[in-house]
């Protein structure tokens, strides 16, 4: 009987955990919690990741906001621009850390790339080493997930395991963030 896909796909996700560096990822919630002031930026659907990711930062009772929203703030020294950029380099991401850094703010950048442009334009990285439409097509890919989707996957797992280490780092209950969910909805 052939393996399910959805057993192959958690496979390749443990796999991508199996090879996260976890100082890496101690070193990015101490730049996450040493911020003022927090904006998140991801294209596609690493934009969305990220747009969750920056809702339970603000759960946390973090300053987060999402760029390109009307009330996401100027960023400047003390602040922390996350950007996802999983296959190297997106040109918006390029572009925001220039703006960031410019202005005296720190970035990080996660990717599945950390040779990539975006990577070498940041303060932080985070590896995440999992497939991205940029090597979706090289020998070893996943024969289940299609092109980005298991970067995507991945990245909403991690970003998930950030807030997980910030909630204990900073000793916030979850009734706290329960506390700040949204009742409009």
């Amino acid at each position: 009987m052939p393996t399910p896909a959805w057993r192959s796909a958690l496979d390749e996700l443990g796999a991508v955990f199996a090879r996260l560096d976890d100082a890496a990822v101690e070193r990015a919630v101490a730049e996450i919690d040493a911020a003022r002031q927090i904006a998140l930026y991801g294209v596609g659907r690493e934009g969305l990741q990220i747009q969750g990711f920056a809702m339970r930062l603000y759960h946390l009772g973090l300053a987060a906001s999402v760029v390109g929203d009307m009330s996401c703030p100027p960023l400047g020294a003390g602040d922390l621009l996350i950007a996802s950029a999983g296959p190297g380099s997106f040109s918006t991401v390029d572009a925001l850390c220039g703006v960031a850094r410019r202005d005296g703010a720190r970035t990080l950048v996660l990717t599945a790339q950390p040779q990539g442009r975006s990577a070498a334009l940041a303060d932080a990285v985070l590896h995440l080493p999992a497939q991205t439409m940029a090597d979706d097509r090289a020998a070893g890919a996943s024969a289940v997930l299609p092109m980005g989707s298991l970067y995507e996957g991945a990245l909403f797992l991690l970003c998930e395991l950030l807030v997980l280490r910030l909630q204990a780092r900073r000793g916030i209950a979850a009734e706290a963030m329960r506390a700040r969910h949204t009742n409009l909805e």
